[in-house]
């Protein structure tokens, strides 16, 4: 089994090409929020990966093997609650609603993933009641699934801002608070 023990975030500094024909391995949210798994790549060979604990794997991500090959993570298509706004609503509620329930999610710990024009959580009835209730569009899909890392975990859907809680002892002009 190969091993891997280096994990590049969305392939940054690698050239496109490279990325692009480097051999896949489709991992779904359960398996890539782990730092230590098994899986088996487009090309057929068997990876180990052993990442430092807290890693998360996103898709678009690119694993480093021991012989230095590499995998690029792709994201797969999982059952998921894609969240919309009511289309009856007016156009201005629409936001406001999303963003309601993102609130009420996020207030239960729920992993989500958070788009301009839906949410997306794991199946859970009770929530899709609840989001229901709450006047909103839900349905059961089968999409890749990229939740937020959350204010001070891992990087969330894909993407760093550099963002880090501390005094840096000069004015941006906005509050922190």
């Amino acid at each position: 089994m190969l091993q891997v023990s280096k994990l590049i975030p969305q392939g940054q500094g690698l050239a496109k090409p490279l990325v692009q024909r480097a051999a896949q391995v489709v991992l779904d949210w359960d398996i890539r929020q782990k730092s230590r798994f098994d899986a088996v790549a487009s090309d057929e060979r068997h990876v180990g990966v052993f990442l430092p604990r807290g890693t998360v794997v996103r898709g678009g991500d690119v694993l480093v093997t021991e012989d230095g090959s590499l995998l690029r993570v792709v994201a797969a298509p999982q059952s998921v609650l894609r969240i919309t706004a009511c289309p009856d609503h007016p156009a201005q509620d629409q936001a406001f609603d999303l963003m309601r329930a993102a609130y009420h999610l996020g207030n239960r710990h729920v992993p989500i993933e958070l788009r301009p024009d839906h949410l997306k959580i794991e199946p859970d009835h009770v929530l899709a009641d609840l989001l229901r209730a709450m006047h909103l569009t839900v349905h059961e899909v089968r999409e890749p699934f990229e939740p937020e890392g959350g204010a001070y975990g891992a990087q969330g859907a894909g993407h760093a801002h550099g963002h880090h809680h501390h005094d840096h002892g000069h004015h941006h002009g906005h509050d922190h608070g």
